[in-house]
């Protein structure tokens, strides 16, 4: 489909992960992308490292993680990459925190999270990493935010978010970390706070009008977007399933307020648990869980000059679960679940028209 100004979108394919995987940990770090850990067959997570160099086409297994885990968070630190938190071989959230050296295609451990966590937020700004939230082995939502000065090797504390969660979605936007989302528990979160990072203080916003689970959010220019998701029904109505939606609620940052899309702009699918992105003034949602009996293959993208959404190429392995990067003009989407966890690797590129 064109995109504007003469660009299409169109799928590239990789060759297959050596290691089929859900919940691995993603980077990208000068032409190479690395997945990391994440859990394989038998459900348990894994130690393995595997590297995509995007120009041969070609894989490379790496040292293995000292810490097998899934879901882990990852930072690009130059030459480094940061793996934190996530969950071990007996499901309990980790505190380990390790680097993989890419010139010496080596591991370190560094200093580990004050607290074990599963579902940390990450951001890398100036070399210097914030970890907010997530969940620890007690099963709850933590608040704590900390920052990694890697020249000191040390985690300092900040200020705790106003609402502790885990698995949220964060923005970095300017000098502030916009936090939305998350969960406590099973329930979702419709907070939507922001840290700002010269005078470390945090700023509540309006919550999220609607509670979804399994949303996808996304920023571009000045705006946030909450998409779709699993609705709870509420306790009026407590016969009622939870259910699939196609809601579109857009949050613009100039004059603070979200908005909540009509009927006719909400997206094409209804869907959960799907991979959301931004290319080339376009919002993307593709694959994840709708109304079918097996995960989605359908893509569409909101243009954000036309304001509409249009229907893309259809993925060509149909998932859900998937982890995702942007890489320049490239949105991965590596792993996730089809029949079982996948190996496929493709990406939606933004592309000159023919």
């Amino acid at each position: 489909m064109a995109a504007g100004g003469g660009r299409t979108f169109a799928w590239q394919v990789f060759p297959p992960m050596p290691t089929c995987r859900v919940y691995g940990t993603v980077a990208h770090q000068d032409g190479q992308v690395l997945v990391l850990g994440g859990c394989g067959r038998s459900g348990l997570p894994l130690d393995t490292a595997e590297t995509l160099d995007m120009a041969s086409h070609t894989w490379l297994a790496l040292a293995p993680l000292p810490t097998a885990r899934a879901g882990a968070a990852a930072v690009v630190l130059g030459k480094q990459v940061l793996v934190v938190g996530g969950v071990d071989e007996i499901q309990s959230p980790v505190a380990a925190v390790e680097a993989f050296l890419a010139d010496e295609g080596r591991w370190e451990r560094r200093a580990t999270l004050p607290q074990a966590a599963m579902g940390v937020a990450t951001v890398e700004r100036d070399g210097m990493v914030y970890a907010l939230g997530g969940m620890g082995p007690d099963t709850a939502p933590q608040a704590q935010v900390r920052v990694y000065e890697p020249r000191r090797d040390c985690w300092l504390s900040l200020p705790s978010m106003p609402t502790p969660c885990y698995g949220a979605s964060t923005f970095l936007h300017g000098n502030k970390i916009y936090v939305l989302g998350g969960r406590q528990g099973k329930l979702p979160v419709t907070a939507f706070e922001a840290f700002d990072l010269e005078a470390r203080t945090w700023t509540r916003h309006p919550s999220l009008p609607s509670r979804r689970a399994f949303a996808g959010c996304a920023m571009a220019e000045g705006n946030v977007f909450s998409l779709g998701g699993l609705q709870q029904p509420g306790p009026h109505n407590f016969y009622s399933r939870p259910h699939f939606v196609n809601t579109v609620e857009m949050f613009d940052l100039e004059h603070g307020s979200w908005t909540k899309l009509p009927r006719s702009l909400r997206m094409r699918d209804k869907r959960a648990d799907f991979v959301v992105g931004s290319l080339g003034g376009h919002i993307l949602a593709i694959g994840g869980l709708g109304n079918q009996p097996c995960p989605l293959g359908s893509v569409e993208s909101f243009s954000l000059t036309r304001r509409r959404w249009e229907a893309l190429p259809a993925m060509p392995t149909a998932r859900c679960s998937c982890s995702s990067l942007q890489a320049g003009p490239r949105l991965f989407v590596i792993g996730g679940v089809a029949q079982g966890p996948s190996q496929a690797v493709e990406a939606l590129c933004l592309c000159d028209g023919v």
